[in-house]
């Protein structure tokens, strides 16, 4: 088998961006990474989306998900050519299962109580609504770790998730049929990091490795999470 080709996928609250030192340190040792823009307005929909960028790429995929990113790549994983799943503190939801029912087996972490509620239109029927990390707690909750200033800018920068996303039901669990990694962070105040480490132990997740470190773990550990996707890329190739 080939190189697999890395596609990072983003999670709520982030964008493409928040792969940045990752994603110039795997182009730098000549891997062929894509960072597609997610949605964030359904599971289903950004799942179809992603599986879309997925399976116009010629060869191998290994997927990388962070976060909600976890539970996209989880569904977007079933794509023939996707040869391996590699989970950043993220969700592993299983068949028929959402992230509201997963959250709900565990104590609610730091993010339960900051985050807004706001309507966006959908033409042609009632409003959605976004939900995204209170501007003054984004930097502790989601990022502390991380340079402030660079939270900052994130904060007021954030890809919202619409809410529609937190009860669907994942219909398949690509882990189940390829081999996957996670990282868990565990001073993560954004998801608890029981819900990785659960979701990771009951998918037999060939390498679970701790960080100490906050949920956006790509910015505050890089060079510990591309050493991680080399090894998962390495042992699919």
């Amino acid at each position: 088998m080939s190189t697999p080709t890395i596609v990072l996928v983003h999670g709520a609250f982030a964008d493409s961006a928040s792969y940045a030192p990752v994603t110039r340190a795997l182009l730098d040792q000549g891997h062929t990474v894509r960072v597609p823009a997610v949605p964030n307005r359904s599971l289903l929909g950004d799942a179809a989306y992603v599986r879309s960028v997925v399976e116009k790429i010629d060869g191998p995929v290994l997927l990388v998900g962070h976060s909600y990113g976890g539970a996209v790549i989880t569904v977007a994983g079933a794509a023939e050519n996707v040869v391996g799943l590699v989970y950043l503190a993220g969700y592993a939801l299983d068949e028929g299962e959402s992230l509201g029912a997963l959250q709900g087996g565990f104590p609610d972490s730091d993010l339960a109580a900051n985050l807004v509620y706001t309507p966006f239109p959908v033409p042609g029927a009632e409003d959605g609504t976004d939900v995204s990390v209170d501007v003054a707690a984004f930097p502790e909750v989601f990022a502390a770790g991380v340079d402030r200033r660079t939270t900052e800018v994130l904060a007021v920068s954030q890809r919202p998730l619409a809410a529609l996303a937190f009860g669907e039901e994942a219909p398949v669990a690509a882990w189940r049929t390829k081999p996957a990694w996670g990282i868990v962070s565990a001073a993560d105040h954004t998801i608890n990091p029981a819900v990785e480490r659960f979701g990771y132990e009951r998918g037999g997740f060939r390498s679970v490795v701790e960080l100490d470190a906050p949920h956006l773990v790509m910015l505050s550990h890089p060079d510990e999470v591309v050493a991680f996707i080399v090894d998962a890329a390495t042992a699919v190739a």
